[in-house]
């Protein structure tokens, strides 16, 4: 079975068409918005509507929109966060067999999957797969076309160049005939001059009446099962559908993300308690699952800020969130989430976050 339809986000798809048709749709993109929009649905159906060979693109009856919505298409790559391979240095044939896997179980699953864990990320050999891809003419179609979903989970290892900047010389330096879409939602995440090197669009939240098509669609109602009803589905998605696949998980990592701002404020022996409570080296994964939610309420909270000019909070909650990306870092390289915990504790305190 094929992925889900796109639900809602009407007039981007009218603007991406428009532009599509009079040559003006910018060869670099990035989607940024709430999680669980469905910015990387819309990046697949800008990628459909880039390889379809009918009419009225995308129209959902040609060889290359089969393609594409069976995750089949050979011109259109699909990269988001995975967990780390075991092996240290894995050829690009084995990276390339890992993705079309993942691919193939995410069309399985219609596209109905959670958020990528904490320890899950797109690693230097990763890189070296799409730049190989991207020096490669076409196989079927005039163009390729690269999706980066969340793009900010470019990870950087140690004594190697950081997997940011390889992306960024394509961006530099695209290829001929080839499109890249990045979607993120924490777009203060990636590189500035990687952000200064695409077109950003805003992916918004959808109408309630777009949720309610996607929760009639069977393969949903099956995934998320009973006890609630659509009305309180709605409103728990809040514009947000993706939100609702994971949604235990992800309310309880975001709880542990608001005590853990709290404690922040509650002086050293409240530091020490929360950071004992976020477990050893065996909960990396749970405690980076933790830290990316600091990073979302940190990024409402400098948003806020900013809107009712009120400069140096704002300001302090920026400075807050590249403390948090340098914590995300360290979790990759076997540090305690104990130790890192208490260390960004007094940061977080240090700069009035």
């Amino acid at each position: 079975m094929p992925l889900l339809p796109l639900f809602g986000h009407h007039t981007l798809r009218e603007r991406f068409a428009t532009q599509w048709r009079g040559g003006l749709l910018p060869a670099s993109i990035l989607l940024h918005g709430p999680e669980g929009v469905g910015k990387q649905r819309l990046a697949l159906w800008l990628g459909q509507m880039l390889l379809c060979t009918g009419e009225g693109a995308p129209c959902g009856e040609c060889q290359g929109c089969h393609f594409v919505l069976a995750g089949q298409h050979p011109d259109l790559h699909w990269i988001f966060p995975r967990p780390r391979l075991k092996e240290p240095d894995p050829d690009v044939e084995q990276v390339k067999d890992e993705y079309n896997q993942a691919v193939a179980e995410r069309v399985r699953e219609h596209g109905l999957y959670k958020r990528p864990g904490g320890s899950e990320g797109i690693y230097r050999y990763v890189a070296r797969l799409f730049v190989q891809q991207a020096a490669l003419s076409p196989a079927i179609a005039h163009r390729k076309v690269f999706i980066f979903g969340d793009a900010e989970r470019m990870v950087p290892q140690a004594a190697n160049p950081d997997t940011a900047n390889m992306l960024l010389k394509l961006l530099e330096e695209p290829p001929a005939n080839t499109t890249f879409i990045l979607t993120s939602s924490e777009p203060s995440s990636l590189l500035p001059t990687i952000r200064s090197r695409v077109i950003s669009f805003r992916v918004p939240r959808v109408a309630a009446d777009d949720v309610r098509r996607f929760l009639a669609e069977p393969a949903v109602r099956e995934l998320l099962g009973p006890g609630s009803t659509d009305d309180e589905r709605v409103g728990l998605a809040d514009g947000a559908p993706g939100r609702l696949l994971g949604h235990a998980e992800q309310a309880a990592a975001f709880a542990r993300a608001r005590a853990f701002l709290d404690a922040a404020h509650g002086g050293r022996e409240r530091w020490i308690r929360t950071a004992f409570a976020q477990g050893g080296k065996g909960a990396r994964g749970a405690f980076a699952d933790v830290l990316d939610a600091v990073s979302v309420l940190l990024h409402e909270r400098s948003r806020a800020a900013a809107t009712a000019g009120h400069d140096q909070s704002a300001l302090a909650a920026a400075r807050a969130m590249r403390a948090v990306e340098d914590a995300k870092l360290a979790t990759l390289q076997n540090v305690s989430p104990q130790l890192l915990s208490a260390r960004l504790l007094r940061e977080l305190a240090e700069l009035g976050a």
